[in-house]
């Protein structure tokens, strides 16, 4: 299956943004097997990504519409990554396709407190009227069983986003590695920012003093893994705990994109593991994202 060009993105962005993909599906099972999510790229008058799902299973209209994701390529890997990461299934990037995606392939549910709605808005709403219907509705026509062969590819998108939250639940999070590994290729979420003194740095030169002020940056990857740098300020501050004009403020949700780093140390507090990074080279700019999921 070729990558399609994606809209308005360079092509050494767009390369590494399939290198990354790729990284992610690397273990998943093959499409043909379980299926796969779909990223389909806008559209004339769709301008946001969406995410969809093909499944085998489903001999006609087998791609089924779950939710828009977001204009931006980057947030909307984000989001699909994030919610699916413990699914077997690949995440893969596709056109639009008319023949195969008209009606968003579901169908409106015909009877009962839903009728008239779509099955893809009963995964949002109440995902356990969507396992009534998946195994529990018997069918009488031929129409309705391959409404319940619908209901079970949704019910199985409920299952594999339970199945993160099962695992948040159980796991409290690992390191990225030993002291003095190097870890390459990261894309962390900023979830909270303290500013702090250098005082190796802060010089006082005759009555006046100049503050280095670093950001203390806690982040976490796609798995929930909790990460710590430390972003020395380059330029000095008039000001105790206060960035100078020119550097950049790091701020929560943005995403930081990572070449390589080295573990400089790891440490557990209250049962949550963190992963303090040094050495840190950025990969791309950071980019902020007003509404993260």
């Amino acid at each position: 299956m070729a990558n399609p060009r994606l809209p308005g993105v360079p092509v050494t962005e767009e390369n590494l943004l399939y290198a990354k993909l790729n990284e992610y599906n690397r273990g998943r099972t093959s499409f043909k097997e379980t299926g796969a999510y779909l990223v389909v790229l806008p559209r004339p008058g769709h301008d946001s990504y969406s995410l969809w799902i093909f499944s085998p299973e489903l001999k006609k209209q087998s791609i089924l519409f779950i939710h828009d994701l977001s204009p931006d390529i980057h947030e909307s890997l984000r989001m699909a990554s994030t919610m699916l990461y413990f699914s077997r299934r690949c995440l893969l990037i596709v056109e639009y396709n008319f023949k195969r995606m008209q009606s968003n392939g579901d169908d409106i549910i015909p009877y009962g407190k839903y009728r008239g709605h779509y099955l893809h808005e009963i995964l949002k709403v109440d995902p356990s009227y969507l396992s009534w219907i998946a195994y529990k509705f018997i069918p009488k026509i031929q129409k309705q069983e391959r409404f319940v062969h619908i209901a079970k590819v949704y019910h199985s998108v409920h299952m594999d986003l339970q199945l993160r939250k099962t695992m948040q639940k159980r796991e409290t999070g690992r390191f990225l590695g030993n002291i003095g590994d190097k870890v390459t290729d990261l894309t962390l979420k900023v979830i909270k920012v303290r500013l702090e003194d250098d005082p190796y740095k802060t010089r006082i030169n005759g009555d006046t003093v100049h503050f280095y002020v670093r950001q203390v940056v806690t982040l976490t990857d796609p798995a929930g893994n909790l990460v710590v740098i430390r972003f020395p300020s380059k330029t000095p501050s008039p000001v105790s705990c206060q960035l100078p004009a020119l550097e950049h403020e790091y701020r929560a949700n943005e995403l930081v994109h990572i070449g390589s780093a080295k573990v400089a140390r790891i440490y557990e507090i209250r049962g949550s593991k963190y992963t303090r990074l040094s050495h840190v080279k950025l990969l791309l700019e950071v980019k902020a994202y007003a509404n993260p999921l």
